[in-house]
């Protein structure tokens, strides 16, 4: 059977709630594409992919499936790997945020670097929400961890989100995938070991919710 050695890890009623739960991925890059791929592998079908954007050269050092579809509509060319996934081509803005309705997942998943979508996102559905914040421009997988978005350290990124909401006077809490490798360049260089990591570390704490 194709899931028994996961089932085994998780156990039977927990593995049931993973196959029936509904999961919805915003982003499919460096981060979304491994958390996409480790769901999909643990049992869960049910997932929405969301993303505007074509494979091109650049995602192939840290892109799942980039290097055979470049110019392709990443969401589309997913397909061929996960078909029972559904497909939206969409740009996550403020206003997509707006008018999509989250109520249907049981999760969502946030592997997008746009701010504005990004603070959009936490103030609708915080309480169901896993956000990855800064995975490019560093180096070491084994500064990788879950915390809460106010408790975050040496994240440049996730500081600013932090900014951003008391401005708006949120009080809500979620939790995030971060590094506390502090970056290493200013450019936006990235490492798969790094990003890669961020994707799973997302996938194991979006399973241990659903099914433990």
């Amino acid at each position: 059977m194709r899931h028994a050695r996961t089932k085994l890890v998780f156990g039977e009623e927990a593995f049931e709630k993973l196959r029936g739960s509904k999961i919805l991925m915003l982003g499919v890059g460096g981060v979304g594409s491994f958390c996409l791929d480790c769901l999909y592998r643990s049992g869960v079908h049910d997932i929405t992919i969301v993303d505007f954007d074509r494979f091109d050269l650049s995602n192939q050092n840290r892109q799942m499936h980039s290097e055979r579809h470049e110019g392709e509509i990443k969401v589309e060319a997913l397909k061929t790997y996960y078909p029972e996934v559904a497909a939206i081509s969409d740009k996550i803005t403020p206003e997509w945020v707006e008018a999509f309705d989250f109520e249907p997942f049981d999760l969502v998943l946030d592997a997008i670097d746009d701010m504005r979508a990004k603070l959009a996102i936490i103030q609708k559905c915080h309480p169901k929400l896993i956000s990855a914040v800064g995975s490019a421009k560093r180096l070491d997988p084994t500064k990788v961890e879950v915390r809460s978005i106010w408790k975050t350290d040496g994240d440049p990124f996730a500081a600013k989100i932090r900014y951003e909401l008391r401005k708006r006077k949120f009080r809500g809490d979620f939790s995030c995938i971060c590094s506390s490798e502090l970056p290493r360049i200013k450019e936006k260089g990235s490492f798969v070991g790094v990003t890669g990591t961020f994707g799973l570390t997302m996938c194991s704490l979006a399973l241990r919710r659903i099914g433990l």
